[in-house]
């Protein structure tokens, strides 16, 4: 965690780091870290971060950050498999454990995944089937119990408690959703975060948001909708690879990072991705321990990645169980290499 100077040191102090605030999570996903590990790391980062562009930092975000919401009594999702879709049918007492083992990639609520560090919430919005006219939820291959409105209130309400964060949604999937329930979703995203929206244009730094009382991007994954609405920023590129070992995941990331960066803000997935049968031929296993194993070499590659500018350079790195080990903490200790020019 970079602290701020308060005397005159030279820019040294600038790259000083907390190591209170660097202590890792216990590693057993599950169990919840203390409150606040880095609830204000924007505000905290030296005064010479304030003035870089959000897609020139290395910002930590959650994958599938509702997915500890998953409903047991949920139907499988009709974009899953037929096979999955008919075992859950006819067998829901064994297949809906194995399915929520696999679907879960977090555990701590949305304001505990803020409190933990993370600045990039991935919001996969669906209509649940049967549902109400309005009903919005979100899906990983089973629906939430949370519903939309009450999430972004959640996140709303976290930001009223820390003005000097901002965050960036990732509004994605849309299963279910009509060009007016689009709409919909949008004025409640409106209604809710305000003022606080920043609009589509050239991306801020955080002092410029500061300036502005702004806090929330909004990424919108339908290009219809964000032609009919200014306050929508397109959806974003994400590095996603249906990778089952950090090694490999590590590999495809190079890979495309090798490529060249986007433009703007971009995601870049430090999570694995098995697939529907993977799980089915794993049913006694669970993302988390898939994902435990993996920790290793998912940490040293996120060590090795370095923000900024560059056609090589990393932005926001999405991760799965925000708040166990130091996944937060290395990303954004990153931002310290912008300092060492």
């Amino acid at each position: 965690m970079f602290k701020t100077s308060r005397n005159n040191r030279g820019s040294s102090s600038c790259i000083e780091i907390s190591m209170a605030r660097q202590r890792s999570a216990p590693g057993i996903f599950g169990t919840q870290p203390g409150s606040g590990a880095h609830a204000d790391w924007m505000s905290e980062l030296c005064p010479r971060l304030w003035d870089v562009p959000l897609h020139h930092l290395a910002i930590p975000g959650s994958h599938d950050t509702m997915s500890y919401s998953l409903s047991r009594e949920s139907p499988v999702s009709p974009t899953q498999p037929k096979v999955l879709r008919v075992l859950s049918k006819a067998l829901p007492c064994v297949t809906r454990p194995v399915v929520l083992r696999w679907a879960a990639t977090q555990t701590l609520d949305v304001a505990g995944q803020l409190d933990a560090g993370a600045r990039f919430l991935d919001l996969c919005v669906a209509h649940t089937p049967g549902g109400g006219e309005r009903s919005l939820r979100f899906e990983h291959t089973v629906y939430s119990a949370a519903l939309v409105e009450d999430a972004l209130t959640d996140v709303c309400e976290w930001l009223e408690l820390h003005p000097r964060e901002a965050v960036v949604l990732g509004c994605r999937g849309f299963e279910g959703l009509s060009a007016e329930l689009h709409d919909y979703l949008v004025a409640c995203v409106g209604n809710i975060f305000g003022a606080r929206l920043c609009p589509r244009g050239e991306i801020p730094t955080l002092r410029q948001l500061w300036a502005r009382g702004q806090q929330v991007l909004v990424s919108y994954e339908d290009e219809a909708a964000v032609s009919r609405h200014p306050e929508l920023w397109p959806g974003l590129p994400r590095w996603t690879g249906a990778e089952v070992k950090g090694e490999e995941l590590g590999s495809f990331l190079d890979s495309r990072r090798s490529c060249g960066r986007p433009g703007g803000l971009f995601v870049a997935g430090a999570h694995l991705s098995p697939s529907p049968s993977f799980a089915l031929w794993h049913p006694a296993g669970s993302l988390a321990t898939l994902t435990r194993a993996a920790l290793p070499a998912l940490d040293a590659w996120v060590r090795q990645q370095r923000p900024g500018p560059g056609p090589s350079c990393t932005n926001i790195i999405a991760g799965d169980f925000i708040g166990a080990g130091s996944f937060v903490t290395d990303v954004i200790g990153l931002n310290q290499k912008l300092l060492w020019g």
